[in-house]
């Protein structure tokens, strides 16, 4: 899911020049041991490098070029028919496994609960239905099932409940994992513009910047600030002076960063927002003030 509204509000900031007044070496600093503090005595940094923070819906997208079109109409009215009787039995403990070698044992919701987070109903209804293109979505089987979705750590392989629609030609898919075990991803700093928007390893002290900026802005280098647990990253942009009139749209660029030390497992945080960056990751946190994927 793509929260548009802090979309549009970041690609504005970023448009019209510098989304915050330049600042010092000191000043920098200063900023930058106040997000590792935050960081470190936060209630979500553990869940964050050791739980499981789920970055996408619970209710799994479908490949929707196979779908009907009359099933799009139908989820946004909860059109929801069950006609087959579900378990309520809570099935035994699953194992995440992570791509470097991380695992956590995590509890399982019956078929009933996924059920229930599947067919709840939206905020809004379009149309009543039935009503022309919207027709009951008829549930006549369910079973176990796997499925990857990135996650904080990384994209990992969760287990499913799989329903499967009268006249659907895939199932709809609802993560299986009980979301009072997951954590929550991360809140900006006072609802701050995130700078840099993602990271790429170079070598264990390189790093590659990705951030974006006011195509009127001029660049005029990297800062960092280490910690054992955290790397806190910047971008130094300001706005062109001599630039009279500025077309106010938005760019992004890329930028090297050498640290003192390996990266190795500590966590990259952009000084703007304070929030953690994902590597090599279109997934950016700053969307992430108004939705949380455990009550999707």
């Amino acid at each position: 899911m793509r929260i548009l509204p802090a979309i549009v509000l970041l690609v504005l900031a970023a448009a019209c020049g510098t989304a915050r007044a330049p600042v010092t070496a000191d000043e920098f600093a200063d900023r930058a041991r106040e997000v590792a503090e935050r960081w470190h005595s936060s209630a979500e940094r553990e869940p964050w490098i050791e739980g499981f923070v789920p970055l996408r819906n619970l209710t799994l997208e479908p490949d929707w070029g196979r779908m009907p079109r009359w099933v799009g109409r139908s989820l946004i009215n909860s059109a929801w028919k069950l006609e087959i009787e579900l378990s309520a039995e809570v099935p035994a403990a699953a194992v995440l496994r992570w791509a470097d070698g991380g695992t956590l044992s995590v509890p399982i919701l019956a078929a009933t609960a996924a059920y229930a987070g599947l067919s709840k109903p939206k905020s809004f209804v379009d149309e009543e239905c039935p009503a022309r293109g919207c027709r009951p979505l008829r549930v006549i089987a369910v079973a176990r099932g796997e499925a990857t979705m990135p996650s904080s750590r990384g994209d990992v392989r969760v287990p499913t409940w799989d329903f499967t629609v009268k006249g659907v030609p895939e199932p709809f898919r609802r993560v299986a994992v009980d979301p009072a075990a997951m954590g929550g991803p991360p809140r900006p700093v006072n609802d701050g513009i995130q700078e840099v928007r993602t990271y790429e390893v170079r070598a264990p002290t390189e790093l590659q910047l990705s951030y974006l900026h006011g195509t009127c802005d001029t660049t005029y280098g990297s800062r960092v600030h280490e910690t054992p647990e955290a790397v806190v990253v910047d971008v130094d942009v300001r706005r062109d002076d001599d630039v009279e009139f500025c077309n106010a749209m938005g760019k992004t660029d890329r930028i090297g960063v050498t640290l003192r030390e390996p990266l190795g497992r500590r966590v990259v945080l952009d000084s703007s927002s304070g929030v953690p960056l994902l590597s090599q990751s279109d997934i950016h946190l700053v969307e992430f003030q108004n939705y949380d994927p455990r009550r999707s």
